[in-house]
């Protein structure tokens, strides 16, 4: 490089230092500042808020609130917990009712005696049934009365229809085969003595 060509070049950048030094001094002296850095804050403009303190007493309402929701533990498998019941439903459970306890239920109807046969008139067909009281063989036709509180209405080929006279309630007596005992009792008894009302 020539001495000439760097003449002109140091030349050129006094010109470009004059200038930068006279465009700083200007923009202070009007106040201006750097447009290109700090133009932003030069036209910064507040937010238009009606309220700007802080609201304190909403952030109290949301402490107090509680969450209504069930509660339920998203992690434990199995059908959600019941609602709460309320007062009215509380009440109703708790309450107790007074006076005298209901009656027990009526015990159903047993004839102590065991039926172990039957047999049919050979002149009208009747049938007449077999009962074991104990020792005792009875010989009962239908519609007889029996144990002074059983009337037998009907003979079938393996149960009898017995009635409770005072109750007018029915029961199926099942026939069953005596034991060995009694089996001999009754084939050594005429049955005689022992029939019932009606039995004739």
């Amino acid at each position: 490089m020539s001495k000439r060509t760097q003449t002109y070049v140091l030349g050129l950048l006094l010109v470009v230092l004059v200038y930068l030094l006279y465009s700083y001094m200007f923009n202070k002296d009007t106040g201006t500042g750097l447009v290109g850095a700090f133009a932003s804050d030069a036209k910064f403009q507040p937010i238009n808020v009606d309220e700007p303190h802080l609201r304190v007493d909403l952030l109290e309402k949301l402490k107090k609130d509680d969450y209504s929701s069930g509660h339920r533990n998203i992690f434990a498998f199995g059908p959600p917990e019941p609602p709460p019941m309320s007062q009215i439903e509380k009440e109703r459970r708790d309450h107790q009712k007074y006076g005298p306890p209901p009656p027990p239920p009526t015990p159903p109807v047993t004839v102590p005696a065991t039926l172990f046969g039957f047999a049919s008139m050979p002149r009208n067909g009747k049938r007449v049934a077999f009962f074991l009281d104990g020792e005792d063989v009875l010989v009962v036709n239908e519609g007889a009365v029996f144990l002074n509180r059983f009337r037998l209405d009907k003979i079938g080929n393996d149960s009898a229809d017995v009635e409770e006279i005072s109750s007018q309630r029915h029961v199926t007596v099942q026939m069953s085969a005596p034991s060995a005992g009694a089996g001999a009792a009754a084939g050594n008894d005429n049955a005689g003595p022992n029939q019932g009302p009606g039995n004739q």
